[in-house]
């Protein structure tokens, strides 16, 4: 009520009194009944703001809690006059508890340099950020970006300082995995452009030893002429020498060297036949390797296919090692190809894998287990390690560095031996140290049916 106002009544009242008027009462009555109303009136207006200091307060209080950022008051000296939950929760103690409390003792030492410089800065009226580190009570710590501003009253006055604090652990774990997926799709787009130039190569290897293969079947056919005219003309000059006998040039036979040529004709036309065989296998092999088409299934000899293919990889192979292939003949009745080339493919990893050691040393070995040949090969590595042998034959998986594997090599060949051949392919660390694959096929279709 007025002061003013409640000077009049009590004027009026007095007058009243005084002169016994009651026209006087009348007014003072009319002007305690406005007063009355008055009051009221400011009753209700201050139960009004009180419900809507009570709110505003309730919201302010939802949305600090609600806070993942920890939200710290100070004062100027930098003790705690404020905190919201996610403070109090990341200490463990309530927020009562915690006022009073130096803000910087919640930080390890290599951060609380940085803090008070954030401090100094807010004193001046200034904001600042810095990259800083709290630690709870378990000793943890957990990385924050601070950011400390100065607080202002209602005059502008300084009266301490707001830092909000932002947890950086979850950011920087989701950075560091999107981070490495980008590398593993960078190596993905390696191993695809090595994986399609190698598919390039495969078909220029394959239209080259497609343009060999009709010269090298002349020369081949051309070889066993020479050898049977050989024969013919050694018949001639021997019957001509004993019809001509005594007229003939006997100085002249031994100066051209005739009979040294006679002798030399069959053992020079032989290596020549066997060059063209030979040159002919390679052919085949590497348009077998190449082609990426079924070829017709055939009976052929396991052991001479794995030391054709050993021998194929380690002639070309910077790495060298000592090699041991030991077993018996095997005839089984598959595609040849592939399995040319899944022997070619773990050799070449097995050389690979010794590339570091001073001492290589691979094993390969051929036997028959029940109604299937398999084929051994133990490299004298350092192993596979227990994580990698459940993903050694994944597609993309390389333990080798970018540019050096594609990660297909494994894949495939466990595709052609198990999907296309109908076996079995595994990999495993031997006791005495070295990794071993091996592959076994079905030695004939009819065993690998009941099989």
């Amino acid at each position: 009520m007025p002061i003013a106002l409640s000077k009049q009544i009590i004027d009026t009242a007095a007058n009243a009194l005084e002169n016994d008027n009651e026209g006087m009462w009348i007014e003072v009555i009319q002007k305690m009944d406005a007063v009355y109303a008055d009051l009221l009136r400011y009753q209700v207006e201050l139960e009004e703001k009180n419900v809507a200091l009570e709110e505003a307060q309730q919201f302010i209080r939802g949305v600090l809690t609600s806070m993942t950022d920890i939200l710290v008051v100070c004062d100027l000296s930098g003790y705690i006059q404020q905190s919201n939950k996610a403070l109090s929760e990341l200490f463990g103690q309530s927020e009562d508890s915690l006022v009073g409390v130096p803000i910087q003792t919640f930080f390890d030492e290599l951060s609380q340099s940085a803090l008070l410089k954030c401090l100094d800065r807010a004193r001046l009226g200034m904001s600042e950020e810095h990259e800083v580190s709290v630690v709870d009570t378990h000793g943890i710590s957990s990385p924050l970006v601070v950011r400390c501003s100065p607080q202002f009253d209602h005059e502008g006055v300084l009266i301490g300082m707001v830092l909000i604090g932002r947890p950086i652990g979850e950011l920087r774990k989701a950075y560091n995995e999107l981070n490495q997926t980008h590398i593993e799709l960078k190596e993905a787009q390696n191993q695809l452009v090595q994986s399609e130039k190698m598919a390039s190569l495969g078909r220029l290897v394959a239209g080259v030893a497609h343009e060999l293969n009709n010269p090298i079947s002349f020369v081949h056919s051309n070889m066993y002429a020479i050898k049977k005219y050989g024969y013919r003309l050694r018949e001639y000059i021997e019957d001509l020498h004993e019809q001509l006998g005594d007229n003939l040039d006997e100085s002249l036979r031994k100066k051209l060297k005739i009979d040294r040529i006679l002798d030399d004709i069959p053992s020079l036309v032989d290596g020549g036949l066997e060059g063209t065989v030979r040159v002919s296998s390679i052919v085949q092999d590497l348009r077998r390797y190449s082609t990426s088409h079924r070829e017709q299934k055939n009976e052929f000899n396991l052991l001479e296919t794995v030391r054709n293919a050993t021998q194929w990889v380690t002639k070309t192979s910077r790495v060298q090692a000592t090699l041991s292939i030991n077993g018996e003949p095997l005839m089984v009745r598959t595609y040849e190809g592939f399995v040319h080339q899944v022997i070619v493919n773990l050799i070449q990893n097995s050389l690979d894998a010794m590339e570091e050691l001073k001492v290589r040393k691979i094993n390969v070995d051929c036997y028959q287990e029940g109604n299937h040949a398999k084929v051994s090969i133990r490299d004298f590595g350092n192993g596979i390690s227990e994580e990698h042998l459940l993903q050694i034959f994944d597609p993309f998986f390389t333990t080798k560095e970018v540019g050096k594997g594609t990660g297909l090599g494994l894949y495939v060949s466990y595709g052609l031996i198990v999907e296309q051949c109908g076996g079995m392919m595994s990999a495993e660390n031997h006791p005495d140290g070295g990794a071993v694959f091996t592959v076994s096929v079905p030695l004939n279709e009819g065993e690998a049916d009941a099989s």
